[in-house]
Parts: C-alpha cells; structure tokens; sequence
C-alpha cells in the first residue's frame, strides 16, 4: 500500500504536470507576471463555470472575504454574524476592520451555522450575514436569503472550502456555492479542491456596481494608475497562479466526484458503529438525507461520539495515518476573539463539536486499499472495551 496522505497534491499534478510546466514557462518567457493575460483567462473560464457576471482575483481567500465587506461599505461597529465553529479567516478580517463579530452555533448534522441561532441573533446593528460552507456543503441558503431579505442584510459567502458544490433551491433552482449571496469569496490554497502552488483567492458578485468598486481595492483603489479613487488594497492573483488554476478548473467537477466517492466508501464503511458518526447532507429544508451534490467534501469529518477522539488521534498516528481535528478551539473561546457577550450556553453544538470532530485523509489520489485501511483501524480501535 502507497504512503497515506491527507491531501495528495504531488499525485495530482502528475495529471496536469505538461500543461502545468508549460504554462509556467509561458509566464516566464512573457515576463507578464502580474494580471497578466492567463489571469484574465482565468477570471473569464471561472465566471463561466459558476454563472456568475464577476469574478475578481485576488491574492487568497482571507482577502476576498476582508475585500468583500469593504466592498459593501460596512462601517466600525456595525454587526456581522457567522459561525462560531469554524476556522479563524472568517472572524480575523471582521475584527481587522473593526466591525463588531457576532458568532452564534451551528447545526449538529452538518456543522454549518444554525439558522434559528442567526435569527436570535439580529439587532439593529446588524448589517450582514457570513454564512461559511463548512467542510465543502453548502449552508442552508433558503433560509439564509429569506432572512437577510427580511432584515435587510447583506449576505456574504465564505466558499473557501466548498467550491464547485451545488444548492438545491425550495423551487428545484440549483446555483454553485459561492455566487448566491449579494457577494461571495473564495480560497484557492493548495488543499482547496481547487487550490493552486501558493496562495491565491476570488471574489464573485453579480453586482455590476460592486464589481467595479471591488476591482478598485484589489489594486490600491486604482482605476487608472496612480489615482487612487477608493482605500483599498494590495491583492492580486500571479500569472504563475492562474496557470495551475486554468489546468485545474476543467478538471473540478471530476475532482468532487472522486471526493464524494471516497466519502461514500468511508461512510459505507461506517454504516452501523454506535460510536461513529458519519457526515450528513442537508439539501434544502428537507430531512437528513444523501443528496451529495451540495457537498464537495473538502474534509471527510466523523463525530467520535464515545469519549475516545483524542485517544483514537493518538492511534491514528501510531499507524502512520494522517488526520486532523477542524476545529479543536470555538473561535469564541480564542484569545484574540473572547468577548463577555457570549455565554458558554449560546454554543451547546460547538462545544460538543471541539471534542469530538476528526477530519480523514480525503483527496482525488484516495484508493480502496488506503480506505479499508484507515476504516477497520478507526473502527478496531474504537470498539476496544
């Protein structure tokens, strides 16, 4: 059996790697470093995969999110609400910027934010909703939309890791996770099921008017060099980048399908341990059930629900199997976040969470010998009295 990676980038690349290298060597025979024309090619093929009027590259993910909100015009001290449980990225730009973060729960099944929990949550002060596509599903949008309509507020997308998932509308109406909010960001680390050799990242809007300003920030608030029409920022996405990411994208759909087979084999696996719970798919208002087009599975994570996570990571690594615990501190309980507004009782799930969520080697390279491997070790080891 092959070495067991968490995420297996080299075996990826073998696919691309003549396109890969002869796109780099392109770039550098052009010198066209920065926004140059494989940039826009890029920006031109993405806005046509997800059906959106804009995307907007950008230099990574923790900028399209910071990016967005001063596209929108948020001010210090207005309130945005997210997910307490997931990683820092979402949190640190709505600090940076000195608005107020308010983090509320998240569903029990499939760990995105609750939406009973968003709705307890509004004050007058509360001027946006950060809905985060944890671990590759999308959050549910229906409500998220219907509230932000009622509120008034705008609703930003944190698709770091679930690009290319689909939601399902109540009508049947499917849009890409990303572009269904008023404007939606993007990670292309390189783990990301879509991730490049560094680090890069994307805005998307169908907002003509923000587009425009957002396109003004990416590059120091120019529209015309050296007049500087809003503040904004350093961020753009390399023309080295964006030739990783032009190899890939035509390759995306079939790189969540590899994904959502390994998590079918490893759920199948787990089908019957007390002890085990597998990932659940949300779709809509509906029911549980296994609709796995709206989730791309960016992380496979199980709820250990014994006791014995810990004791099982330490196991885990005896066996030379990579694995990782998202998120082993609520982001209300971190230094940089605390704030006595919170009440430990305001984040029953999340707290549950931390302790019990472990995360599995999960990429395109994954093969059946590997999974049956990782599966009777959990599952052994679990079960021990």
């Amino acid at each position: 059996m092959k070495k067991i990676q968490m995420v297996d980038l080299k075996g990826q690349y073998q696919e691309i790697k003549e396109q890969v290298n002869n796109g780099i060597a392109s770039v550098l025979d052009s010198s066209a470093y920065i926004n140059g024309p494989e940039v826009h090619a890029f920006q031109s093929e993405l806005e046509q995969y997800l059906g959106v009027k804009h995307v907007i590259p950008c230099a990574n993910g923790t900028d399209a999110l910071q990016i967005a909100m001063m596209g929108l015009g948020l001010k210090p001290g207005d309130e945005v609400i997210t997910a307490d449980f997931t990683f820092a990225a979402t949190v640190e730009v709505i600090a940076v910027l000195q608005l107020t973060p308010v983090l509320v729960d998240v569903d029990p099944d499939n760990f995105n934010i609750d939406i009973e929990a968003i709705k307890r949550a509004i004050t007058p002060k509360t001027k946006a909703i950060v809905p985060v596509h944890l671990f590759g599903q999308c959050a549910n949008m229906d409500a998220i939309l219907e509230i932000a309509e009622k509120n008034n507020l705008f609703v930003i997308e944190d698709n770091a890791q679930a690009i290319g998932a689909n939601h399902t509308f109540k009508d049947g109406g499917k849009k890409k996770s990303g572009v269904m909010g008023h404007v939606g960001s993007t990670s292309f680390f390189p783990s990301k099921n879509l991730g490049c050799y560094g680090d890069g990242g994307a805005i998307f809007t169908n907002d003509d008017d923000l587009a425009h300003t957002i396109r003004g920030i990416v590059n120091h608030g120019m529209y015309r060099r050296y007049y500087h029409d809003v503040v904004g920022v350093n961020s753009r996405l390399d023309s080295i980048q964006a030739v990783v990411l032009r190899a890939k994208l035509p390759l995306l759909d079939t790189y969540c399908e590899k994904r959502r087979a390994a998590a079918r084999k490893y759920s199948k696996a787990f089908e019957g341990q007390e002890h085990i719970v597998v990932p659940k798919m949300v779709d809509v208002d509906s029911e549980i059930n296994y609709n796995y087009e709206c989730h791309v599975f960016h992380q496979y994570t199980l709820k250990i629900v014994n006791g014995k996570r810990d004791a099982l990571a330490e196991h885990l690594n005896s066996k030379d199997i990579p694995h990782g615990v998202y998120y082993p501190v609520p982001l209300h309980l971190q230094k940089a976040y605390k704030d006595e507004r919170y009440k430990e009782s305001d984040f029953p799930v999340t707290n549950q969470l931390v302790k019990e969520v472990i995360s599995l080697p999960m990429h395109t390279e994954l093969d059946d010998e590997q999974i049956n491997y990782i599966t009777e070790t959990i599952i052994g080891f679990v079960n021990e009295k």
